[in-house]
């Protein structure tokens, strides 16, 4: 069977400001690098802040048709209140670059990263961060909002929520459920808050309305047994909190404030709870040992299905869907075109059964730095060499330009 996709369908790639552009010395993660060995450091990560434009022309080469990248808060408000405007110039010159060459930009307003002064005043657990948000973000989209039509506010609140306030592996390396809970709700404020700001800067300036949203984290969460009852129980729970809960909190409000969910899918996990004692009712991570199971080189399970059935139950949301983020890390780019086309079969199955599916976005363009994991896992359509900044296109993105060209894939 072959498929064809829409005419307007997002053929795209994504990236984060933190993980190409390189020296964002004015952040969280920054500072927060200083404790580990150098070479875990981000550094000049891509150096794609000096590079974007060789950058884009790559991109438009393998017929990309959107690029989503991220705003660094810490460079557009390096003090409370005090904006650089060189720094809001140089996005523009971006958004625009992408414009010449028939890319849709696709901006997020915060992926993971806050400025040292908001850090210092608690982060996230501010009562004013909300605020803060909302301030920078008004800015931004007076600066760059005539040529931008998506944008993303927050880049998967439950993962940065979990990381950094759960299990303490980023920064501030918090281990607090009652703060876990006060983070979520203020960076749902956040939200709503900056949905307010773009849709007033819009409508006072005359422009297009934008189309605004959320890139979430969604896993596949299954029981690691059929049999157990309490397995059962804990997957669906991670299930409801960890893909549902967020996105539900902002359309659950009577105007709503999502025009469209972006989900950010990479594997399946199997869940395991030792039963009713157990002081963990969420249950624990259980890795099936099984050799006919893919993998990435992280360990992540390969299950495109998983894709297909996030769409599905993303449907009942009633908006238009985006991949914002899917990708691979691996050694093996011949592993890399099958991840693809595979997802990309996937997508293709719930659009023709009737989901709203706008566009695909792979993770990455750039092979780039993989935060706590640093240089090693490698998800880029273009090779990076981190010694010279050399850039090579992989058959991988070769194998996607072929799809994005001919608008079709057979399944």
């Amino acid at each position: 069977m072959e498929f064809t996709f829409p005419k307007d369908f997002l053929w795209g790639a994504a990236t984060s400001s933190h993980q190409v552009e390189g020296n964002n010395t004015n952040n969280d993660w920054w500072q927060w690098e200083q404790r580990i060995p150098l070479e875990m450091r981000s550094g000049l990560a891509c150096d794609e802040w000096n590079r974007f434009e060789e950058d884009f022309k790559l991109a438009q080469t393998l017929g990309l048709t959107a690029y989503r990248f991220s705003l660094e808060w810490s460079r557009i408000e390096p003090s409370p209140g005090q904006f650089d405007n060189s720094a809001l110039d140089h996005y523009r010159d971006m958004v625009l670059s992408l414009r010449s060459k028939g890319i849709e930009p696709i901006v997020t307003l915060n992926h993971f990263t806050i400025p040292l002064w908001l850090a210092g005043q608690g982060g996230w657990l501010s009562d004013k961060s909300p605020e803060f948000f909302a301030q920078y973000v008004h800015k931004a989209t007076e600066a760059l909002g005539n040529d931008v039509h998506y944008w993303i506010t927050l880049n998967e609140p439950a993962v940065y929520t979990y990381k950094s306030y759960i299990v303490g592996q980023w920064p501030p390396g918090e281990k607090s459920a009652i703060k876990a809970f006060k983070i979520a709700q203020n960076l749902a404020k956040a939200h709503v808050l900056a949905y307010g700001k773009i849709k007033e800067v819009y409508t006072q300036k005359g422009w297009k309305k934008p189309m605004v949203g959320i890139a979430q984290q969604v896993l596949i969460f299954e029981p690691s047994s059929d049999r157990s009852l309490w397995d059962r129980i804990s997957a669906g729970l991670r299930d409801w909190m960890i893909n549902h809960l967020f996105v539900q909190a902002l359309t659950r409000r009577k105007t709503g404030t999502l025009d469209f969910i972006g989900l950010n899918y990479y594997m399946r996990q199997y869940v395991r709870n030792r039963g009713f004692l157990s002081a963990n009712i969420f249950g624990e991570e259980h890795v099936l040992e099984n050799p006919s199971v893919r993998k990435n080189s992280l360990g992540w399970e390969i299950f495109p299905q998983g894709l297909h059935a996030l769409i599905k139950a993303f449907s009942k949301y009633k908006l238009p869907i985006l991949i914002s983020e899917n990708g691979i890390c691996t050694n093996d780019d011949a592993q890399r075109s099958e991840f693809i086309v595979e997802h990309l079969t996937a997508v293709a199955l719930a659009i023709k059964e009737g989901v709203p599916v706008i566009g695909y976005l792979y993770w990455s363009l750039l092979d780039n730095y993989e935060w706590a994991d640093g240089f090693a896992p490698r998800f880029g359509l273009i090779e990076v060499d981190y010694k010279t900044q050399g850039r090579k296109v992989r058959d991988s993105a070769k194998k996607f330009e072929g799809i994005i060209r001919s608008g079709r894939i057979r399944f």
